[in-house]
């Protein structure tokens, strides 16, 4: 018997007996043919639901329903939990993980719904592949999500909640790694792309364990070969991150930074106007910096136009 002898380790889509597919097949009788469509159709079923889910970014739902804005406008410009915690509080930021992370659940509960089965071996397998594409089109649907143009958040609430039902074992573990990763170093990133490096290796590593004497818990490597697509996309995410943290850039946790001021002129050198003047006194162009072609008419030259006409009345 697989089933319930190792919930732990293996997560919510142990629970469940008789999915939809398997009852279709014994009340129909399927035969191969329609087994396979039945199998065929529940798969793009699932990923297509995974993804639209996934679509759905709770970051851009907090700031836009609470906020009246959009989160990418401020900080880092990522739509996720990090950056919507950053600018918008505590709050905002427990609704935005749970929003995000809970997506990914919901996925995997239809996913076993659906392809839930007796401990059949080899219908076991297509729930387990169905339960991890599931959890991984998800993330996928976060970070490029087809409600935002594509430009969605970087994945790591989905995947942590995901983790959290396909394997609980394994998440404690990843958990703590990714509290001292983060209290040790204040980088969050870091600490995500670490557990999600560690998510397939620690999963491999329990596929080859016995449970017990008659029950293996080797999984035909299809559950490592899924987590290792979903920590390859979670590094990808974060790769701007990885980047500021190698030139020490990256902001750190709880850190607050303040607008740089603009320098100051070198010694001995004028200072720059802050308008220009035509000679007519009619046109003026703001020039700091910043805004070097931006032009205003609207106040005119200090000198009167008759101290002008005695000027040149004077000059004649």
């Amino acid at each position: 018997m697989i089933r319930r002898t190792n919930f732990l380790v293996w997560g919510i889509y142990e629970l469940f007996d008789n999915g939809l597919i398997y009852r279709l097949s014994v009340e129909k009788g399927f035969g191969d043919k329609q087994w396979a469509l039945a199998l065929g159709l529940g798969f793009a079923f699932c990923v297509l639901f995974a993804y639209l889910a996934g679509s759905i970014n709770f970051a851009l739902v907090v700031s836009r329903l609470f906020y009246h804005d959009d989160v990418r406008r401020h900080g880092s410009g990522n739509a996720g939990t990090t950056n919507i915690l950053r600018n918008y509080g505590k709050k905002a930021g427990i609704l935005t993980f749970a929003g995000d992370g809970l997506k990914g659940v919901i996925g995997i509960l239809v996913a076993c719904l659906i392809f839930g089965c007796p401990a059949d071996d080899t219908k076991h397998f297509y729930l387990i592949a169905a339960a991890y594409f599931s959890a991984f089109f998800c993330i996928f649907g976060h970070i490029f999500p087809i409600f935002a143009k594509f430009r969605g958040g970087k994945g790591f609430a989905t995947m942590a909640l995901s983790v959290l039902v396909l394997n609980p074992f394994i998440f404690l573990i990843l958990f703590a790694i990714f509290a001292v990763l983060v209290l040790g170093s204040k980088y969050v990133s870091l600490g995500s792309v670490v557990t999600a490096l560690l998510y397939p290796l620690l999963l491999s590593t329990f596929d080859s364990m016995q449970i017990s004497e008659t029950v293996s818990s080797t999984r035909y490597g299809i559950s490592a070969l899924v987590a290792l697509l979903i920590a390859a996309l979670i590094t990808w995410a974060h790769r701007g991150n990885i980047k500021r943290i190698m030139d020490r850039t990256e902001r750190k946790l709880g850190e607050h930074r303040e607008p740089e001021p603009e320098p100051a002129p070198a010694e001995g050198e004028a200072e720059e106007p802050l308008y220009e003047y035509d000679d007519e006194g009619e046109d003026e162009t703001y020039t700091p910096a910043a805004h070097r072609t931006v032009s205003i008419k609207k106040k005119k030259h200090p000198v009167s136009k008759k101290k002008l006409k005695r000027q040149k009345k004077e000059k004649r």
